[in-house]
């Protein structure tokens, strides 16, 4: 891969997972928690002034189409949320993943992004919610990924507020590079 592929496929970095063994200080945990608190109006800002067109060019050459990135990303946060809720209310619970190449080839993710980016805001102010209200203990409680393996709540949020963070760069880096 090159450079500048690299650097548009993860513009702000690729996400490095902290060993389970190092929980995140409580400043980490509250600037996780903001950062996805503020995911909304940033992907809401990052879509802004889009056209019908800019909705279907890939934000890179051989990614997915800003739609899909919209669609994914609200996919990939309510999947957050309810593992969030699983790791909260069952012992070490095994979760499922998904197959995000497949779903955003499913046919509601040719439906208006502006549907997921609405479903996103909820997904966001629910998750925040609930994370606002843990204590230290359950940041630590643990949940299994079939792929990644056992996983902290903790891990949990550095990840997404990771992932938002990741996708709205590549939307901005779209429109940047397009003089949007």
């Amino acid at each position: 891969m090159t450079d500048a592929t690299e650097t548009q496929r993860f513009p702000i970095g690729r996400h490095e997972r902290r060993p389970i063994e190092q929980p995140n200080t409580p400043a980490e945990r509250a600037d996780y928690i903001q950062r996805l608190a503020n995911q909304s109006a940033l992907l809401a800002a990052a879509v802004e002034g889009l056209e019908d067109d800019d909705w279907q060019q890939p934000y890179r050459p051989g990614g997915w189409t800003v739609q899909q990135l919209v669609h994914h990303v609200a996919d990939s946060h309510s999947n957050a949320l309810i593992r969030l809720k699983v790791a909260l209310t069952e012992d070490r619970p095994t979760i499922k993943p998904y197959d995000q190449d497949a779903w955003v080839t499913l046919a509601d993710c040719a439906l208006s992004p502006h549907i997921s980016l609405m479903l996103f805001m909820a997904v966001q102010t629910r998750l925040v919610a609930v994370l606002q209200s843990l204590d230290d203990a359950a940041f630590r409680r643990r949940f299994v990924h079939p792929e990644n393996g056992e996983t902290t709540v903790d891990q949990l949020i550095a990840l997404y507020a990771w992932h938002g963070d990741h996708h709205i760069a590549q939307i901005e880096a779209y429109k940047a590079a397009r003089g949007l």
